[in-house]
């Protein structure tokens, strides 16, 4: 569930009423490294901010920033105010809202400190210690290479030591790992510092309402339990499409490459959350066993059962593209894929002989995050003669973005005296539903993390389970181009991808389809 509220109105206040069955987080220092960068203002911020608004956060809730980056608490909270400000001018942006509200955001910058610091000096780290008293979290928003280094670091300045009474955390952005090795290496550097409890690796999918709709969907509404199996489904298609292109990010983007960026983390959780066993309980631990038993079932991925493709250049709504060799940062003969299509095969008693094909890319001419549950045809054909036998099949397609809340697409009769049947959609959208309000995905992961419920965070094993899935296409790839594809701007892929699926008979859902 959500925790953000509508905090856009001047009406709003600091004293707020917490959402029904919350109450507000513990005392806590919510200590940021990498404090001037990216994800620091445009996500976590906003997500305090909208915290604030709900009257989640405690009174006692402090937040400092590390950084190297030389400059004051004054500097630091005068740029984040700059930036909060930006965010009430693009209704297309990722976190709108027409104004801010003074008292939520005063609220939380007076909460705001900040320390110049390099986390490879151990004398600076001791010295941060004796700022952070009491319970803290410790969010790494740095680039991954140092994920395991700074929590080393941490250790030998004393700061995640845990007394009676008092929590320390630590938050692990993704990407955990760049294949199986490289993951349960730093999965041992990690855990030879924390015990598993205090680690908390960060999926901001999770924190999307969509996404944690699907376990409501499922486990909520007992219409749909008997036919979630192989008796009654077809296949299951996943897909994260994007139009833009890597633009700015080519430095980040060229060593990690679509499958490394999206597989075994955005789209394994989808699949989780779609196939995953009923857990017994919907407590952290339970939740994320049922999870690791599904992605143990998972064979692992024949790299003749993978695609890569990288985009040239084209045109995306309207306007041109540079191809991906052309974008900063980007080798001119690179061979890191902007697109991957995958098979998957789960051998367990619900989904033996369902295929799941998954698929993600950048440039492609739709943008939409969705899962396409595809049921079987009846097993007699009693319309047979009529114009009913091209009639598409079942579907239920999980909308998670744009679109937002659930289709089901179904046969209905044609009005008139013949037994002509057409296709037909039923939607939910929650905009329809719901007074949606602005939310970057974080808030919460954030007050998940300081309540300590780690139900939406991945274990060691969950991770370790997904890169082995998939480091078999990982190794076959390499550095070398064999098997790479490429496809224009602005189509839906490379030609291999609608291949994949059309040896097994199926084709995939259109990208304009809902």
């Amino acid at each position: 569930m959500s925790f953000s509220r509508d905090i856009s109105s001047p009406a709003r206040s600091r004293h707020a009423i917490p959402p029904s069955g919350t109450k507000p987080a513990p005392a806590c220092t919510l200590v940021i490294f990498g404090a001037r960068g990216d994800l620091t203002k445009r996500l976590l911020i906003p997500a305090l901010y909208n915290l604030a608004g709900s009257s989640l956060l405690d009174a006692d809730f402090r937040v400092l920033g590390v950084d190297r980056v030389p400059g004051t608490a004054a500097d630091w909270r005068d740029g984040l105010a700059a930036t909060m400000q930006d965010f009430t001018k693009d209704p297309d942006g990722e976190f709108y809202t027409p104004t801010i509200d003074q008292d939520a955001w005063n609220w939380v910058a007076d909460r705001l400190d900040y320390v110049q610091a390099d986390f490879a000096d151990l004398g600076q780290m001791r010295a941060l210690a004796e700022r952070v008293k009491g319970n803290a979290v410790f969010y790494l928003a740095v680039p991954s290479r140092f994920f395991g280094p700074l929590v080393e670091m941490l250790g030998q300045a004393g700061l995640v030591t845990q007394q009676e009474g008092v929590f320390r955390r630590v938050v692990i952005e993704k990407p955990f790992g760049s294949d199986l090795a490289t993951a349960r290496a730093l999965n041992r550097q990690v855990l030879s510092v924390l015990d598993e409890q205090q680690v908390y690796r960060i999926d901001h999918f999770l924190g999307k309402e969509t996404v944690q709709n699907i376990l409501a969907m499922r486990f909520g509404n007992l219409i749909f339990e008997p036919l979630w199996r192989s008796d009654y489904i077809d296949h299951v298609q996943i897909t994260a499409a994007e139009t833009i292109g890597v633009e700015q990010r080519g430095a980040f983007y060229e060593p990690t490459g679509a499958l490394r960026d999206m597989v075994p983390n955005h789209l394994f959780q989808l699949f989780a959350m779609v196939a995953m066993e009923p857990p017994a309980s919907f407590s952290a631990e339970t939740v994320r066993t049922a999870k690791e038993q599904l992605f143990e079932s998972v064979r692992p991925v024949r790299p003749e059962d993978a695609v890569r493709g990288q985009y040239r250049a084209g045109t995306v709504e309207g306007r041109p593209v540079v191809a991906y060799r052309a974008a900063p940062g980007v080798a001119p003969d690179s061979v890191t894929e902007t697109y991957v299509a995958l098979k998957l095969h789960v051998d367990n008693w619900r989904w033996s002989g369902v295929p799941f094909y998954l698929r993600t890319g950048k440039s492609l001419g739709g943008r939409r995050t969705e899962v396409v549950v595809q049921f079987k045809k009846p097993p007699v054909a009693i319309f047979r003669g009529t114009a009913t036998d091209s009639l598409p099949p079942n579907r239920m397609i999980l909308n998670v973005q744009p679109a937002q809340g659930l289709t089901i697409e179904m046969a209905a009769k044609h009005p008139g005296p013949a037994m002509d049947l057409a296709g037909v959609q039923v939607k939910f959208r929650y905009e329809d539903a719901f007074e949606l309000q602005p939310n970057v995905g974080y808030e919460t992961l954030l007050y998940d993390c300081l309540t300590g419920d780690a139900t939406l965070f991945q274990r060691a094993d969950n991770i370790d389970a997904a890169w082995a899935a998939v480091d078999p296409v990982l190794q076959s790839w390499g550095q070398g181009a064999e098997g790479l594809e490429f496809y224009d701007a602005g189509v839906t892929g490379p030609a291999g991808a609608d291949a994949l699926l059309a040896r097994d008979g199926r084709a995939w859902y259109p990208l304009d389809g809902t």
